[in-house]
């Protein structure tokens, strides 16, 4: 008897786990087309370098706790875990919201395999036609709760014949801290293979209208890009001297 309610207790608990990490169909095919979930659970850690005019900004973040590094020319930002820190190499202020930012290119990067992420919601969207071609869609949201911007809301959109992913449509709460009704739109045109996944080699921000992308904005060229099934030291993550925590 023991051992019945043994098997039903762990039958119902992987039962629930593994309904927590159902995926629509259409998104599993988009999660495939870009080498899938199975083999982006092996990397432990993902690199990159973002090409910019006032010098290249190296992003190192640990695929599991999502703690992160950037190292930029002027400045450093990193994330601990716990607590954002922003390093000033200089005497050159930091202009940007480090809260906001330390980890904004790792998610735009690491598109689609962040959206399968633990706390997400999945529905359906209309099309996103561009250019005379349509883009099935899927809506996604976060649970209350999660992240630092819960109510953002994101579109996936993903071209039907080789469902790779084509654009993402994208709402910013973290300022106003209020749903948003304006919605941003990035276009991953550009892919590369890197250990077998599909990553985006440039991103292109696009200027809208009526929550639709119209012409380029600009783009950001990911180079050097690594990923690693060895687990880094964690020590890359930790407050370095003289830099200050970020309230």
């Amino acid at each position: 008897m023991k051992n019945l309610c043994l098997f039903l207790a762990l039958s119902i608990s992987f039962l629930a786990w593994n309904q927590s990490k159902s995926y629509p169909q259409n998104f599993i095919k988009v999660l495939d087309a870009h080498g899938g979930t199975d083999l982006w659970d092996t990397k432990q850690s993902l690199k990159f370098t973002v090409e910019k005019p006032d010098g290249n900004e190296v992003t190192t973040t640990d695929l599991k706790s999502r703690k992160s590094f950037i190292d930029m020319p002027k400045h450093a930002i990193g994330y601990n875990g716990e607590n954002v820190w922003l390093l000033n190499k200089d005497t050159i202020t930091y202009k940007g919201k480090p809260k906001f930012y330390y980890n904004l290119m790792f998610y735009f990067y690491a598109m689609p395999f962040v959206l399968a992420d633990d706390g997400i919601m999945y529905g359906e969207t209309e099309p996103l036609v561009f250019e005379g071609k349509s883009y099935p869609g899927i809506k996604i949201a976060y649970q209350a709760g999660v992240g630092e911007s819960p109510d953002d809301e994101y579109r996936l959109y993903y071209d039907p014949e080789t469902f790779q992913m084509a654009w993402l449509a994208y709402t910013v709460t973290f300022f106003s801290r209020k749903k948003g009704k304006e919605f941003h739109f990035i276009k991953y045109g550009s892919w590369q293979e890197v250990d077998g996944l599909l990553l985006p080699d440039t991103l292109s921000w696009y200027h809208y209208e009526d929550n639709k992308p119209t012409t380029k904005r600009n783009d950001l060229k990911f180079t050097q890009v690594e990923l690693s099934e060895e687990i880094l030291d964690q020590s890359i993550f930790e407050m370095p001297s003289g830099a200050n925590l970020v309230e």
